[in-house]
C-alpha cells in the first residue's frame, strides 16, 4: 500500500541502490570524456544489408516438408550449376534456408571483411555445423554491396538422443560468420565538403556548447553550433592537404570535455531494474510506505453421511483468510539534490524494487520527481 503526499518511498533497495550509486554516481571521479566517444562525423554512417541464402552440411537438422521454398532454392541453385532436378523430388534434410544480415559502414573499403548474422526462416531444428554458401547482400534499394560465405558459429549445441530426450545449450537457430562477408562496392560519402560536421549521439545544447568552446579555444573561431545535435567546424585554410585534415580531425576527437546529462530515471517493469542518473532530484516530500499481505489457505474437509441414509462420503474445501498489515513508516525529507541523497532516503524505508517502481511513478504524478521518467 502506497500513500503519497507530495511523496516518495523505496525498499530493499540497499543492494540495488548501492550498485547503482557505485556504478553511476562517483562524485570524486572525473566525468570528462573524449569528443570522439560522444559524437560522430556526419558523413560517416552505416546501412543494413540483407540476403537470402542456404546453409548446407547439417546433420539431419535442416528444413523439412514445412519449408517448400528450401527445396525450390536448392533446385534453382543446382540448375545454375548444370544439374536439373525437380523440387518435388527433393527430400534434403541437411540444408536450411536462412536470412543473412550485416551492417556496412561508409568508411569500409572494397575488399574489407565484415561479420554477418544468419537466422533460420524454415523449420530447421539447428544450424550447428553448417556452412553458408555464397549469398549476395543488398541494401533496401536492391543494390548489392557484399557477398557472404563461410562456416557458421552458433556458440552452443543441440543434441537429441531420441524423441523424448534432448540437450540444448544456447540458441541454435541463429549464428554468425565472423569475417564472412566481403565488401564488393563502397558506399558513397554523403556531401563531400571542406567543413566537418559533428553529430552528438545524445543531443544536448550544453554539451554542444562545451565542445565548440574547446575547439575555438585551441583553433580560433572555427566551430559553430547549427542545432542541438550538430556542430559545424570550418577547416582552417592552413590545412590544405588531406593528411593535415586527418590530423585536425584526430586532434578534435581526442579533446576531453565534460558532457551534460538530462536528469532521467529508467525503469524496466519486467525485470524490476531501476537506473537513476546523476542529476535526479526531488522536491520536499513526505513518504509513507506499508505492506498488506492477504493469505488464503484451503483445508480439505470430509463430510460423512448419516447412518443408513444411503448418502456418499464427500470431500469439501474450507477457506481461511488472514490479513497481515505491516506498520506504515512515514519519512519527511527536505529537498535532495543528488542520487546519493535519494538512495539514502529510500534505503531507510526498506522497500522492494517493485515498490520502488510504484513510488517513482507516484512521485512523477505528484510533480515531486525532477527528472524524466522512462518506463521500458
Amino acid at each position: 500500500m502506497l500513500r503519497a503526499v507530495h511523496t516518495i518511498s523505496i525498499p530493499a533497495f540497499v543492494a540495488l541502490a548501492a550498485l547503482v550509486i557505485g556504478i553511476f554516481y562517483c562524485p570524486d571521479a572525473s566525468a570528462a570524456t573524449r569528443v570522439k566517444d560522444i559524437t560522430r562525423i556526419h558523413n560517416e554512417y552505416e546501412i543494413d544489408l540483407v540476403g537470402y541464402g542456404l546453409v548446407v552440411g547439417l546433420d539431419g537438422t535442416g528444413d523439412g516438408k514445412g519449408s517448400p521454398f528450401t527445396a525450390q532454392s536448392i533446385a534453382n541453385m543446382m540448375e545454375r550449376m548444370g544439374v536439373t532436378v525437380s523440387a518435388d523430388q527433393m527430400k534434403v534434410k541437411n540444408v536450411a534456408a536462412v536470412m543473412v544480415t550485416a551492417k556496412l559502414k561508409s568508411t569500409t573499403q572494397v575488399g574489407s571483411k565484415i561479420d554477418v548474422s544468419v537466422s533460420s526462416i524454415g523449420d530447421a531444428s539447428s544450424l550447428q555445423g553448417g556452412t553458408l554458401i555464397l549469398t549476395p547482400l543488398s541494401s533496401a534499394g536492391g543494390d548489392v554491396f557484399a557477398t557472404a560465405q563461410g562456416p557458421i558459429s552458433i556458440g552452443g549445441f543441440n543434441v537429441q538422443v531420441d524423441e523424448g530426450n534432448k540437450i540444448i545449450n544456447n540458441y541454435t537457430l541463429v549464428g554468425r560468420v565472423p569475417d564472412g562477408g566481403t565488401v564488393n562496392r563502397p558506399l558513397n560519402i554523403m556531401g563531400e565538403s571542406r567543413d566537418i560536421v559533428l553529430t552528438l549521439n545524445s543531443p544536448d545544447y550544453t554539451t554542444a556548447t562545451r565542445i565548440a568552446q574547446s575547439i575555438n579555444n585551441k583553433y580560433g573561431y572555427v566551430a559553430h553550433i547549427d542545432n542541438v545535435s550538430t556542430i559545424r567546424i570550418i577547416v582552417p585554410d592552413s590545412m590544405n592537404y588531406n593528411n593535415e585534415r586527418m590530423h585536425f580531425i584526430s586532434d578534435i576527437g581526442k579533446m576531453w570535455i565534460d558532457p551534460d546529462q538530462i536528469a532521467k530515471v529508467v525503469i524496466n517493469e519486467r525485470t524490476g531494474t531501476i537506473v537513476a542518473g546523476e542529476h535526479v532530484s526531488l522536491a520536499p516530500v513526505a513518504i509513507a510506505h506499508g505492506n498488506i499481505t492477504v493469505n488464503i489457505k484451503t483445508y480439505p474437509s470430509v463430510s460423512q453421511p448419516e447412518p443408513f441414509s444411503q448418502g456418499q462420503t464427500t470431500v469439501t474445501n474450507e477457506y481461511q483468510i488472514t490479513v497481515d498489515e505491516s506498520p506504515t513508516r512515514v519519512m519527511h525529507t527536505s529537498e535532495m539534490v543528488s542520487l546519493a541523497d535519494i538512495a539514502e532516503a529510500l534505503n531507510n524505508l526498506g522497500a522492494a524494487p517493485r515498490d520502488i517502481i510504484a513510488i517513482f511513478q507516484a512521485l512523477k504524478e505528484a510533480g515531486a520527481l525532477r527528472a524524466e521518467l522512462v518506463i521500458l
